[in-house]
């Protein structure tokens, strides 16, 4: 029998940057979510099982609002992502309030998932091809002894920018035959009329190129990526002792230092397609101008779940 298909929703973000809880804010006619409509597309594509992380300030709203809808759909369940999910020895620092980072939300999960499984950001829209792309890939994939086998979906610089400032992206280095070398996560990349720039200090800015492949987050994985979870997330919490308050144990970088090591491969999966998302306030209004454009062309329906919805 085949192995259950999961799909990993990384939902405990804050989203200081805009504002509130970006997670539940629609922008669908029917009042949908970014999420559902990641959802629609991923159980389209073929996923039957969805993970969802979240933190406990959300929980009761987040499974009102999206449990009501995609438990008729697929199985579903809840993680919650905690700061005092410490491995023994560690304790949460006074002054910290935000999650650790996407590489322990997935870590979070270690419990529940068994099989190969994707990830995804839950504020993040990523397409229909994508799903298909990347499920495609990940049905082949197999734990291997030697090497953590992974894939990820890589997206196009110029089509994955917000109008309303800088974002993070991680800027991925690709060889011949489509595996990732590297990765660097760059925490401020602008759009300046035409021209794409990062900068590390607000000061000094490097160009980039608009068809440079970047993470966006969407990741195909084997089960033994949690053990090596468990055995860097010591590390990282002794690492970042001076900065510990708002450190965060990336996955990007994570999966870049098991690449330094030649411990994984990872096959880059390009797609064509537009992302959007709502990491600023003002992005929200041209997000709900893309879901109606896809509405009208005939890609979802007006009401996506029904009367669920």
């Amino acid at each position: 029998m085949s192995p259950k298909l999961t799909l990993i929703v990384m939902a405990a973000g804050i989203g200081s940057r805009y504002g509130g809880l970006k997670q539940i804010d629609p922008i669908g006619p029917h009042n949908e979510l970014i999420i559902d409509y990641s959802i629609y597309d991923a159980l389209a594509a073929g996923f039957t099982r969805v993970v969802f992380v979240i933190n406990e300030t959300i929980e009761q709203l987040f499974r009102q609002r999206v449990g009501e809808a995609i438990e008729d759909h697929c199985e579903t369940a809840y993680v919650l992502q905690r700061i005092d999910n410490l491995p023994v020895g560690f304790t949460v620092p006074p002054a910290r309030t935000r999650p650790w980072g996407t590489a322990h939300a997935i870590l979070s999960c270690k419990d529940i998932v068994d099989s190969p499984f994707a990830v995804i950001n839950a504020d993040d829209f990523y397409g229909r091809a994508s799903f298909h792309i990347l499920i495609d890939y990940l049905k082949k994939l197999r734990d291997n002894n030697d090497l953590i086998e992974c894939c990820m979906v890589g997206y196009e610089l110029e089509k994955t920018l917000s109008n309303h400032g800088h974002v993070t992206r991680g800027l991925c280095t690709v060889d011949q035959t489509d595996f990732l070398v590297k990765i660097d996560e760059r925490s401020r990349i602008q759009k300046f009329g035409e021209v794409i720039k990062y900068s590390e200090d607000g000061i000094h800015w490097t160009e980039i190129g608009p068809e440079t492949i970047v993470s966006m987050n969407m990741w195909g994985f084997v089960p033994s990526l949690f053990s090596e979870l468990e055995t860097r997330f010591p590390s990282f919490l002794r690492e970042k002792q001076d900065e510990i308050e708002q450190a965060e144990f990336l996955l990007p970088s994570v999966i870049g230092s098991i690449l330094n090591e030649q411990r994984a491969r990872v096959k880059v999966l390009p797609t064509c397609e537009q992302w959007f998302g709502v990491t600023y306030q003002q992005d929200r209004a041209q997000a709900r101008d893309a879901i109606a454009l896809l509405i009208q062309q005939g890609l979802y329906p007006k009401k996506l779940w029904g009367n669920k919805s």
